[in-house]
């Protein structure tokens, strides 16, 4: 258990933290440390952050060194009734270090923020549409899981099954930080359901995930720039469908950039929705500018097939969803499948959230 803290620790910082929030707070006993309204707040604000980790952190290691101390006692009476007690005690520390560990690889620039989601088959046709359309209802039951709040803002109907593509809004404390881990081709192994002869296929679809742009920061849309087209909506829709032309699809025409949004009634709420997503898209791609930081996304988004894949799904000849950048993997198909993507998640984000 020393070990562990000392480790966790080193991840945490705590020691430059606690540092830091001293060396601030000596800086409001100056006598002209109000003389500033808006740089004094801001110190504040700065101790307030620093101290909402390292108290948590104090109350861990006491907890820690009670623990430790009935620990020796139970073990020296040979309480059997104590050292049950401090397995529960050992238990509910741990839950504390994986919440305070949890938020420390939550705490990106975009994190907090609502996510879009989009959905698209690779090559394939009618198999690839419906492992998109599978896909699409596995992200649903995660936000379900999480009570986030998820509003499909376009889907437009596979040919004969499926999807073509799809977008969700997903709402929710650090729903980007948790669903980007999930952006990449996601690679399903299964006897087609669409095969007379019942043979095993292969299938790939992309998922791509940006954070939900809010008015605390501007991204310049310059409307010369977009086209603007009007059509009308397909699929399932009640009697507005396929009678006017309220489907809306935009391209920024400097970057190629297509958003479309059907799923509204209105033409104006389907409008509004797809600059959305294009805000969001916009904004992405001017931080990968900025940092190609997400310069590898970038190449899965060329070829969605064989070897780019971040996840397979296997259904046959066994049972196993394998994701390939942690090895992180479970037999349990159908609990994935229902949303269950948390062991997944927090792989990702503890291998490179660092």
């Amino acid at each position: 258990m020393k070990n562990a803290f000392r480790i966790s620790g080193g991840i945490f910082d705590i020691a430059s933290r606690k540092e830091k929030a001293l060396q601030l707070e000596q800086l409001t006993a100056q006598p002209d440390f109000w003389s500033d309204n808006e740089k004094a707040q801001g110190v504040l604000r700065q101790i307030t952050e620093l101290k909402s980790w390292t108290g948590p952190w104090d109350s861990i290691r006491a907890q820690f060194d009670e623990l430790s101390g009935f620990l020796e006692l139970a073990a020296e009476e040979n309480d059997a009734s104590a050292l049950e007690e401090v397995e529960r005690g050992r238990v509910r520390l741990n839950e504390a270090l994986a919440d305070l560990e949890l938020r420390r690889m939550l705490g990106g620039e975009d994190d907090g923020r609502n996510a879009i989601l989009t959905i698209h088959p690779g090559a394939g046709g009618t198999e690839s549409q419906d492992w998109a359309e599978m896909l699409f209802r596995m992200y649903l039951r995660f936000a379900q899981r999480h009570q986030f709040q998820s509003d499909v803002m376009d889907y437009q109907d596979g040919d004969e099954a499926g999807l073509k593509s799809a977008s969700i809004e997903i709402k929710g404390a650090n729903a980007y930080g948790y669903l980007k881990a999930e952006a990449g081709v996601h690679r399903l192994v299964r006897i087609s359901p669409f095969d007379a002869n019942k043979r095993r296929h292969t299938s790939f679809a992309s998922v791509f995930v940006y954070p939900e742009i809010d008015e605390s920061i501007t991204v310049t849309i310059d409307p010369s720039e977009l086209r603007i087209d009007t059509y009308r909506s397909s699929g399932a829709g009640g009697q507005h469908v396929n009678k006017t032309s309220s489907a809306v699809r935009i391209t920024h025409i400097p970057t190629g950039i297509v958003t479309q949004c059907q799923n509204e009634r209105s033409q104006h709420q389907n409008k509004a929705n797809a600059m959305k997503m294009l805000t969001a898209r916009l904004y992405q791609l001017r931080k990968e500018e900025e940092g190609r930081k997400f310069e590898a996304m970038e190449k899965q988004k060329k070829d969605i097939s064989w070897g780019n894949q971040i996840r397979s799904y296997v259904f046959h000849p066994y049972n196993m969803v394998k994701d390939h950048r942690t090895d992180t993997e479970t037999s349990d198909v159908q609990s994935v499948m229902d949303g269950d993507l948390d062991p997944f998640i927090k792989a990702y984000l503890l291998e490179f959230n660092r």
